[in-house]
């Protein structure tokens, strides 16, 4: 996994891909963002390489990173200002933007610690690549999930 990447540089649609290989919404929660990739997935991933063959495991951990992302936004980052995800010939992208433009920080579980802070450990861990793009409204955080 690289994190020194733009989300310019993650791979694109492959040609003649119809739009509903992709969402873009603003969820309220994390719950909706997952909602709306298990739609995607149910009705693009699944129908391409047929259900018997959607590892459980991969839609797992792209609804782990979509929760994790979103969760990360509403917590750290001011709130979820954007939300996007698009089956690929990579796998699944997914792009969360908050209105933060602080980066994501590994909890070192330090003096004062309660707990958590392991959904960006988690998004590193499970995504192919990952990319933080800053602006002057804050951030957008874009994670390539292989779906094979």
């Amino acid at each position: 996994m690289r994190d020194d990447l733009s989300a310019a540089e993650f791979g694109e649609a492959p040609e003649g891909v119809p739009d509903e290989f992709a969402i873009s919404l603003v969820p309220e929660s994390a719950a909706a963002a997952r909602d709306a990739v298990t739609e995607l997935l149910t009705t693009q991933f699944c129908a391409l390489v047929g259900a018997e063959m959607a590892a459980d495991v991969v839609v797992a951990d792209a609804l782990l990173v979509t929760s994790e992302l979103v969760i990360n936004a509403v917590v750290h980052g001011g709130g979820v200002t954007g939300f996007a995800a698009e089956l690929t010939g990579d796998g699944l992208r997914i792009t969360v933007s908050d209105a933060s433009p602080d980066l994501p920080a590994v909890e070192t579980g330090g003096v004062g610690w309660v707990g958590g802070g392991y959904g960006w450990t988690l998004v590193c861990r499970l995504a192919e690549r990952v990319a933080i793009d800053v602006g002057p409204r804050g951030k957008s955080i874009t994670a390539l999930v292989a779906m094979a």
